[in-house]
Order: C-alpha cells, then sequence, then structure tokens
C-alpha cells in the first residue's frame, strides 16, 4: 500500500475529525534496531510498541523503543501480548503490564495483543479478555484498546467487549470486514504485515489509526506538520492564529527558527476545514480511503459531476 502523504493537506494537518486515519506502524523486538525519526521523517504518525507478554515477559526492545519514539517526538503507545486462559491469570498480566506503563509517558491508548484462543468457547475467551481490559483500565485510568484478527473478533468475542475500541487486523483488502463482530467501526485497523518504512529492516506491520486512539484527543486536534519553505508566519496564516501565539504554545525562542518535519500545536479548539491536493495517479477511491471518507461525500462535498475526473493539483475539501 502506497505511503499516505499527508503533506498534501495544508501544513500537513491530521487528526482533526473521527473517520481521519494516521499512518501508523507496530513495532517489538522482530524489527530490531528503530529510527523513529526516519520513520516520523517519512510519514509514519503513530507507532505502537510491544511492552511485555505473559505475566513477566518484557520486550527485549521495549525500553529502547519507548525512549527513542519519545526522543523522535512520534506519538506512541503500548501493546501486551496475552498468553492468560483464565480471567484470575489475565488480571495478572494486566499488573505486569501497567507496572512498566506507569513510569512512562505515551499518546495512544494501552493495547491488548489478543490472537488465537480457538480452545475456548466465546464466553470464556470474552471473559479472559475482559479481565485484563477492565484491570488495566483500573490500573491506568484509560480504556484500553484491543487488538485481535477478523476472525478472532467474530469467533472468539461476545458483544460486551464492544465497550472497548477495536484495533482490527486484516491484511490485503481495501477495508476490514467487521460483519460477525460485535464492532460496527474500527480505531485501528492493521492492513499488513509486509510494510516498508525507512528506519525499519525489514518488513513491518503497517497501520492507520483513527484519532479515538489517542489518549487526550484535545492535544491532537490541531496538529500541524512543518513543510520545506514555511515559516511561522505562513503557518499563523494558514491557521488564522498570531507567530507569538505559535511560538508560545510550542516553546520556540526564535520564531526565525523551525526545521522541516517539526510537529506544531495549532491554538484554538475549533474545527478546521482539511483539504487534500490531488496528486498524479490519484483517484477519488484512493483519497477517500486516505481519509477514512467515501467517493459520495467526497462527491457532494466538492459539486463533484463526473467522479472519474480529477486532476492534479485539484483542491479538494475532505468531509
Amino acid at each position: 500500500m502506497v505511503k499516505k502523504l499527508l503533506s498534501a493537506l495544508f501544513c500537513g494537518l491530521f487528526l482533526l475529525a473521527p473517520a481521519l486515519a494516521a499512518d501508523g506502524m507496530d513495532v517489538s523486538v522482530f524489527q530490531g534496531d528503530v529510527d523513529f525519526s526516519a520513520a516520523r521523517a517519512d510519514g509514519i504518525e503513530a507507532v505502537y510498541i510491544r511492552s511485555s507478554y505473559g505475566q513477566a515477559g518484557v520486550d527485549e526492545t521495549f525500553y529502547q523503543n519507548a525512549a527513542r519514539a519519545e526522543t523522535a517526538g512520534l506519538p506512541h503507545g503500548f501493546y501486551h501480548y496475552l498468553e492468560a486462559r483464565t480471567p484470575a491469570a489475565a488480571i495478572l498480566e494486566a499488573e505486569h503490564f501497567a507496572a512498566l506503563l506507569r513510569p512512562l509517558t505515551y499518546d495512544c491508548r494501552p493495547a491488548l495483543d489478543f490472537e488465537g484462543y480457538q480452545n475456548l468457547s466465546p464466553a470464556q475467551a470474552t471473559a479472559v479478555a475482559e479481565a485484563f481490559l477492565f484491570r488495566t483500565k483500573e490500573l491506568l485510568g484509560e480504556t484500553p484498546m484491543i487488538y485481535a484478527d477478523t476472525y478472532t473478533a467474530s469467533a472468539r468475542l461476545e458483544d460486551s467487549i464492544a465497550v472497548y475500541p477495536l484495533w482490527v487486523a486484516q491484511w490485503d483488502t481495501a477495508e476490514p470486514d467487521l460483519s460477525g463482530t460485535p464492532w460496527d467501526a474500527w480505531t485501528g485497523w492493521q492492513y499488513t504485515d509486509r510494510g516498508l518504512v525507512p528506519g525499519v529492516t525489514g518488513y513491518v506491520d503497517r497501520d492507520q489509526f483513527r484519532d479515538g486512539i489517542f489518549l487526550h484527543e484535545e492535544e491532537h486536534a490541531r496538529l500541524c506538520t512543518v513543510r520545506a519553505g514555511d515559516t511561522l508566519w505562513a503557518i499563523s496564516r494558514r491557521f488564522d492564529t498570531t507567530v507569538a501565539a505559535l511560538a508560545s504554545l510550542n516553546h520556540i525562542s526564535d520564531p526565525n527558527l523551525i526545521y522541516v518535519g517539526q510537529i506544531l500545536r495549532i491554538p484554538g479548539g475549533q474545527s478546521v476545514s482539511v483539504t487534500c491536493t490531488v496528486r498524479p495517479g490519484d483517484t477519488l477511491w484512493a483519497i477517500s480511503r486516505r481519509f477514512g471518507t467515501t467517493v459520495a461525500a467526497l462527491v457532494q462535498r466538492n459539486d463533484i459531476a463526473d467522479p472519474n475526473l480529477i486532476y492534479p493539483g485539484q483542491v479538494l475539501e475532505i468531509p
């Protein structure tokens, strides 16, 4: 899947509406040394890092990855691979997970990696998952998310689990199929295990994440990635604010010194319009997938007479 170039937005604006997706990846010891700055510069906007597994296991790269993602300024969260087969054991794993996360800062919901469980009935598997999720929420004070493939979500989990956001895995498809699952919408979607990202050696899981993954969505509601040629003055005009306000909010000591790839917070919480500039090879279908909307919605918003006729350089409003 071709990397979404969110620089096509005005100033790389992202995460402005619940449907808008952010490019992401998830990593563990299997990716080795990861250069998160290179990944972020290439368009990765969120990363999930495996922290732990079982009642005592800690991913060998957990602390290294956490520190490097923080240094790179890349929004990140952590996930735990569940091994428990009983609710009591799941609670112990949740306590292990929470103990690792408490000293750290992170931007994204804690996540449960829930795989397999074919040997348990749906009621039993759901009880195990819910025990972990409930205890994690008690200990960390945040609603966690559950990761599962479409088979596990449909065949091993019951409706009560849908109070927790879903991070679904389904590869090589235009959109995940949630029919038969307790959910009618996804918050995260792992769409391939064969992604290629600068800063990562070999293949890496690639994801799209909606803004529901963020713990404090108001802090992520208006972000801007600096592009080549940008100045604070130009950005202030673009978002109807001032250079002083931008400098103050982002702790910028020299307003003349910003750098490409820097992520800036934009003052104010009100909605702003999202636009996309059509690139060569773009189609309305591709753009709709990129921004979590539909062709029909794009056609209606932009008064497009022929959905098959758009041209490079055309600026579209994103519903």
